[in-house]
């Protein structure tokens, strides 16, 4: 596999997850489960 293939597979992955991260958030069903999901979010890097 090429590095432009692993590139753009890792780049999918990395948005999907953010994604998926973002729905989460606006889907929350209390406060405090927002906010934890929130710092994990931003733990990791990936509120967009």
């Amino acid at each position: 596999m090429s590095r432009l293939t692993k590139a753009i597979r890792s780049r999918r992955n990395i948005a999907r997850t953010r994604q998926e991260l973002n729905r989460a958030i606006a889907n929350a069903s209390t406060p405090a489960m927002r906010d934890e999901l929130i710092m994990v979010a931003q733990r990791a890097g990936n509120v967009g």
